[in-house]
């Protein structure tokens, strides 16, 4: 008898998650302030347009009574052990009963019963709709000068650049989507950034996304803000950062490898003026350091995108693959074996110099111009050949589903296997 209660239960639990169209979900940090006239204008929505929904609030640990104040509203008290934005918004998410979530900050500074225009485009099928708060309006003392003309246009305009989004509102605390879509991208992030990882993955991933106009108002707490302007900035801009190996590695080692060589191979054959002013050993060793840190920042880039692709961060990138198709363990080894020769017949003719002189004083004007290429070659040559073993290193690990779309013609995790197998005695 008992287990057809239990089975009666959870019969009842799916067929109410089933008849739940929608889900209004706030995060909550003691804010008994503006709490109930969040969830009332959320209720009055629910009433109005006649919509299948709940009210869930995610509380992060309120010790101002927030969570008899949400009860008593009618919404479902979600309790997040784990401190933080992010934490309580994928707790909540992951509790949802509704195909679609609109989530929204309980500070009373977005109007809950307003969001027919993303239920709209949830239902036209975007699985992302992002509020915009430059379009639809920011009242007089909703946003700091700071975070409206400096924070959030900077910080959108890099999301824009860096992933080709078309949001015009990276930050916006209000925005709904579809569940499933969203749990599928597998979110981590604990604090603010959260907003940014939301959007850059369901970039990334190609979600269809929409944006409406959106009002923020002043909010209605009397104590200051969670956000820290500088700290959860710089989470955002790291993050960001931290998804976009090209832009953090890539583009800035292009740039230093190519000016420093360019600048090498100018000043090799001796000094030279610009205006009034003599450029020579001293800005060679400069130009040297320049393709040093740029070949190692460029092998980052490689690092991190195999990890990415590998871990399921970044999405399977076909003309990486053909990169790494010509790019081998042994190719890169030929490549390194012949800048450590060209590196070591350098440093033979300069000892030669210094022979010729009896060991004696040397000009560093004349003998640097053989040395620097010696040893930026050297360094190179070891920094290329490690560089292949590590990359080697990281393909042992790969799935072969990804070794697949590495590699046209990747090797199998067990055909990895067997080349351990046979250095082992039979």
């Amino acid at each position: 008898m008992s287990q057809l209660n239990v089975f009666a239960q959870s019969s009842g639990a799916r067929h109410e998650a089933d008849s739940c169209e929608l889900t209004i979900l706030m995060p909550c940090l003691n804010e008994a302030e503006t709490l109930a006239r969040c969830i009332g204008k959320a209720r009055a929505f629910l009433d109005r347009t006649k919509v299948k929904g709940e009210i869930v609030v995610a509380d992060n640990g309120s010790t101002d009574g927030s969570q008899a104040i949400a009860v008593a509203g009618g919404a479902r008290v979600i309790d997040v052990k784990v401190r933080g934005y992010g934490s309580a918004l994928l707790a909540g998410i992951r509790s949802a009963r509704g195909r679609y979530v609109v989530m929204g900050d309980s500070d009373d500074s977005y109007d809950f019963n307003a969001l027919e225009p993303f239920l709209e485009r949830l239902r036209e099928g975007y699985e992302l709709v992002m509020g915009n708060r430059f379009r639809g309006g920011i009242k007089p003392g909703a946003m700091p000068p700071l975070h409206r003309y400096l924070g959030n246009p900077v910080l959108t305009a890099v999301g824009r650049i860096f992933f080709r989004s078309a949001c015009g509102d990276f930050h916006c605390g209000l925005r709904g989507f579809d569940r499933n879509a969203i749990l599928d991208l597998d979110l981590q992030a604990p604090g603010m950034e959260f907003a940014s990882e939301m959007v850059v993955k369901a970039t990334v991933r190609k979600l269809r996304i929409a944006e409406v106009p959106t009002s923020l108002s002043p909010d209605g707490r009397s104590r200051p803000p969670h956000l820290r302007s500088w700290r959860d900035g710089w989470r955002h801009l790291r993050f960001l950062l931290l998804f976009s190996p090209r832009w953090l590695f890539l583009y800035p080692g292009a740039f230093l490898f190519s000016v420093g060589l360019a600048a090498m191979i100018w000043l090799l054959p001796g000094p030279r003026m610009v205006g009034s002013v003599v450029l020579d050993v001293h800005t060679l060793l400069y130009a040297s350091l320049a393709v040093v840190v740029g070949l190692q920042s460029a092998l980052f880039w490689v690092f991190t995108k195999i990890y990415g692709m590998r871990e399921g961060i970044v999405p399977l990138d076909p003309w990486f693959g053909s990169l790494l198709n010509i790019a081998t363990l042994e190719k890169g080894l030929i490549l390194g074996g012949t800048l450590l020769v060209a590196g070591i017949a350098l440093a033979v003719v300069a000892l030669g110099a210094w022979n010729l002189r009896g060991f004696g004083p040397l000009a560093p004007e004349d003998t640097m111009r053989l040395v620097i290429p010696s040893a930026t070659a050297i360094l190179l040559a070891f920094q290329i050949a490690y560089g292949a073993f590590f990359i080697s290193v990281l393909e042992i690990r790969a799935t072969r589903s990804l070794s697949d779309g590495l590699r046209g013609t990747a090797r199998s995790s067990a055909e990895i296997a067997n080349e351990f197998d046979d250095d082992q005695p039979h």
